[in-house]
């Protein structure tokens, strides 16, 4: 049970990085927010009892949080193949899953493990391989956007995931916070705090946020 691949939206932001999602991510895809009538819970469950249709959703919904997980870490050329790999081995470990409602900070714990599998076998990476980006960024962009992703992954992980669940995968709060299991007011101080980091390293010279 594989489900289709997805791209990952955009989104621009009241900040001076509103670039950044043209750079790092594929063209915008519109989400697929679930039904009235749906609950992940209930399609977990379902899932569970191996209808396709139900992982399908949930993959759909849970896809861009997963990518922004990894992207955190790992280079922009291997996060949407290992995004896939993320769900497979959710889906394979899926039975052993003993309540349904935490599914949402399994899963993320599942994309972390994942990306520090990928560290062990090639290594850390603090860039992003702009010739592999499938998008005609003009080429200060890519400068800049290589910066800024340096910055917010040297920020504590709690910081790092909310920023680019928000700055690239365009995730809003609430959707944030259901989507990883956070509470809205975590993810609100995350959010600040990490944006108030990522300004402040932003305006010092490239030589001091060396040191």
């Amino acid at each position: 049970m594989r489900p289709s691949r997805l791209t990952f939206a955009p989104f621009p932001v009241d900040v001076n990085v509103s670039w950044l999602p043209n750079v790092c991510t594929h063209p915008k895809t519109e989400p697929d927010p679930l039904e009235p009538t749906e609950s992940i819970v209930a399609l977990v469950a379902d899932a569970r009892r191996g209808h396709d249709r139900a992982w399908d959703r949930l993959f759909r919904r849970f896809a861009p949080v997963v990518h922004g997980i990894l992207l955190g870490s790992v280079p922009f050329t291997d996060a949407e193949d290992l995004t896939q790999h993320v769900f497979e081995t959710a889906l394979g470990h899926l039975p052993g899953l003993r309540d349904d409602h935490a599914f949402p900070g399994w899963l993320a714990k599942i994309a972390r493990n994942a990306a520090m599998d990928f560290h062990r076998r090639r290594g850390p990476v603090t860039g992003i391989e702009f010739e592999d980006v499938p998008v005609a960024a003009r080429q200060e962009d890519q400068v800049d956007a290589q910066r800024v992703l340096q910055i917010i992954r040297g920020l504590p992980e709690a910081y790092r995931e909310t920023l680019l669940l928000r700055l690239v995968e365009g995730l809003s709060g609430p959707e944030i916070a259901a989507a990883t299991g956070l509470t809205e007011g975590s993810v609100r101080v995350n959010l600040h705090r990490g944006m108030s980091l990522l300004r402040e390293a932003m305006a010092l010279p490239r030589n001091e946020e060396e040191r």
